[in-house]
């Protein structure tokens, strides 16, 4: 048995073993817990400045499934594509929700390899929608990846990598980039799916269920991996530019020790901004990887950021404000705790956020107070919303694809 095996047996016994813990809700063999409403503060009344209306609504397959997946929508032009979880994938005109086309990456039926984690749920799309020069990408839980054609949804190419992919790939240029379940970053040749180079990384015993997605600026790919660091690598040679921790793991247990960076960095100017589970958010400077400030917090959504301020959703769902210079936390609304939070959407002056119990909520990024609210339904929804132009996309984990508008009131 390798290694790699072994971890992952381990892995699976003290899951099994917690399995009544809400800590391992995102294991896709743990039933969603049953969340106490006790523990779920009431909604705050407050002024209203602005509606949330709904442009436009639509079904997209199945929904989400039982794996706490975070399929986002993807925008490329006038198009908004969405996919299940099943394998159904669609691209709609974003203006008015109409299907331009659909497709499926695969069927549930026969391909049992998909449901190696979890028996009661077929599901096997777990990474996505990624998009680049006239792709977009998908990745599963057997560790494909599958670029479907922007124009028309065909198939171009179907490629597998090392093990399950968990968020969006991405391309660029002539590159798609992408993160593995076991600690790899790699970078694929556009045109057919040929692996051009492989950045490898260790794996603790127990992390988190979720990667990072990498960015890509300036010829250098960003990613965050589940031993805490952050790493810059060069986008043609695979080649490390620098390494940074952004926490060293801590602790007597495998739980305390979890520091996984499941949140996109996010690319600012010269810097870039990273945060860990049980650990910090920290300022590093894109070029040579020196920290410039850090603060205690917990995350494994992706940060945002706007009015020279950086965003960030805690794992008790408190939204942070941090100033980009200072490193100094501007402001904190602790009014969504444990409604389990989608990551931040900032634009214009607005902070948008779902939470679990199907509501979408709008904060002011001045000083993170209430602005609008609007229940959307469809079971909640978890994957990061996206936004062209002042409308905001939200995919429910039911299936719902919602275009929304904020009108000042």
């Amino acid at each position: 048995m390798t290694r790699r095996s072994v971890e992952l047996v381990t892995t699976c016994c003290v899951a099994y073993l917690l399995a009544g813990c809400a800590m391992f809700a995102w294991l896709p063999f743990v039933d969603p817990p049953e969340i106490d409403s006790d523990e779920i503060p009431p909604l705050v009344s407050f002024e209203k400045e602005a509606d949330i209306v709904r442009l436009w609504s639509a079904s997209v397959g199945k929904g989400l499934g039982r794996k706490y997946l975070r399929l986002a929508p993807a925008l490329a032009g006038d198009r908004i594509f969405s996919a299940d979880a099943y394998g159904a994938v669609e691209a709609r005109n974003r203006f008015d929700g109409a299907v331009i086309w659909t497709s499926r990456i695969g069927a549930v039926a026969g391909l049992s390899r998909y449901k190696f984690w979890d028996r009661k749920d077929p599901s096997f799309v777990t990474g996505g929608v990624g998009t680049g020069n006239g792709l977009i990408f998908l990745g599963t839980t057997a560790g494909e990846i599958v670029a479907l054609d922007i124009a028309d949804g065909s198939e171009v190419w179907r490629i597998d990598v090392s093990s399950e992919v968990l968020a969006p790939p991405i391309g660029a240029r002539d590159t798609v980039v992408l993160q593995t379940s076991d600690g790899k970053l790699v970078a694929l040749e556009h045109s057919n799916g040929a692996k051009r180079w492989i950045f490898d990384t260790q794996v603790p015993i127990l992390t988190l269920r979720g990667t990072a997605t990498p960015v890509l600026e300036r010829e250098v790919v960003f990613a965050g991996f589940s031993t805490g660091m952050i790493a810059a690598v060069d986008l043609k040679t695979g080649a490390p530019v620098w390494e940074q921790r952004v926490m060293l793991p801590q602790g007597r247990s495998e739980l305390e020790r979890m520091v996984d960076v499941d949140g996109s960095p996010l690319y600012s100017g010269n810097m870039v901004y990273a945060v860990s589970y049980q650990g910090r958010l920290k300022a590093i400077r894109a070029s040579d990887g020196a920290v410039v400030w850090e603060i205690e917090a917990s995350s494994y959504l992706d940060p945002a950021e706007g009015y020279g301020q950086v965003y960030v959703v805690t794992d008790k769902d408190v939204i942070m404000a941090v100033d980009q210079q200072q490193g100094q936390i501007v402001w904190q609304q602790e009014g969504l705790r444990n409604r389990v939070l989608s990551s931040p959407l900032a634009f214009g002056n607005y902070i948008v956020v779902a939470d679990d119990q199907g509501y979408v909520h709008v904060i002011a990024q001045s000083d993170g107070r209430f602005v609008a609210r609007r229940k959307i339904g469809g079971g909640g929804a978890r994957s990061a919303m996206v936004q062209r132009d002042g409308t905001v996309y939200v995919q429910t984990n039911k299936g719902r694809l919602v275009a929304l508008e904020i009108r000042r009131g």
